[in-house]
């Protein structure tokens, strides 16, 4: 019963952290209250500052992919008990989100500042909407089994985790990962785009048009033909207006890739 204690209280450490980082997030993208922003501090170098944020960003997305793999995965059940690694995947991206919010540089340049208040505070609530489908895109499908305490839970009542049915709620019936589109939204829509945003905006979209390629991949693999059908009728980033999606994969299990 002690080690299940010690599972169930690492996976809630690790998500405490999460939401912090998360939090920060939203402050450091979007240039408010947070100590540091994304273009807040003293300009060094735009050489060297192009550097550093690349390899920051790279970092991220190397770890970010690395461990969402099966075979990673795998490898990972050895070192921590099975129903810790998807905390520990969590984990270890906060961490890397962490690093890069400490160690980013701004770089000077602005391709667009909007001037005008109402359209700016327009701009900042469609920013702020586009956090808001994110974290409603992993409610829908189970908020706390991406992030990990599902399973720490079922560990510590001793029961054996099931994954979850494979579901297509909501926007899901529109667009296959509305999750992404909202991170797109935040990554794009600001009153003020600097060079270290838009490198940011950038890298952000070409690691999460990449990762969709291999999330898909690993997704076929585990539902077969059902999800093929759902790739095939739901479009992957556009959302169509009309659902496209009806039965079919309902009960079937949803793994989880990069999350």
């Amino acid at each position: 019963m002690f080690g299940r204690v010690v599972v169930f209280a690492y996976g809630l450490a690790c998500y405490l952290v999460f939401f912090a980082t998360f939090l920060y997030a939203i402050g450091f993208i979007g240039n408010w209250v947070v100590p540091k922003t994304m273009d807040s501090g003293p300009q060094g170098p735009f050489g060297t500052a192009l550097i550093v944020d690349a390899l920051l960003l790279g970092i991220f997305a190397v770890q970010h992919s690395l461990m969402a793999r099966q075979s990673f995965k795998r490898a990972l059940t050895r070192l921590v008990p099975e129903a810790a690694e998807r905390s520990t995947y969590v984990l270890m991206s906060s961490l890397a989100l962490i690093l890069l919010f400490w160690q980013w540089r701004p770089m000077g340049g602005v391709l667009w500042d909007v001037q005008d208040t109402t359209l700016r505070v327009a701009l900042s609530a469609v920013y702020l909407g586009g956090i808001g489908i994110v974290l409603v895109s992993t409610f829908l499908i189970n908020h706390f089994d991406l992030f990990g305490l599902r399973q720490v839970w079922v560990h510590l009542k001793g029961g054996n985790y099931e994954p979850l049915p494979f579901r297509t709620p909501g926007p899901y019936r529109h667009v296959r990962h509305p999750l992404y589109v909202g991170w797109l939204i935040t990554f794009w829509v600001t009153p003020t785009m600097t060079g270290a945003h838009l490198l940011f905006a950038i890298a952000t979209t070409a690691y999460i048009l990449v990762a969709i390629r291999f999330e898909e991949k690993d997704l076929v693999r585990f539902h077969g033909s059902h999800y093929e059908n759902y790739r095939r009728t739901v479009p992957m980033i556009v959302p169509s207006l009309r659902p496209k999606y009806r039965t079919g994969v309902e009960d079937t299990p949803r793994a989880k890739t990069t999350g």
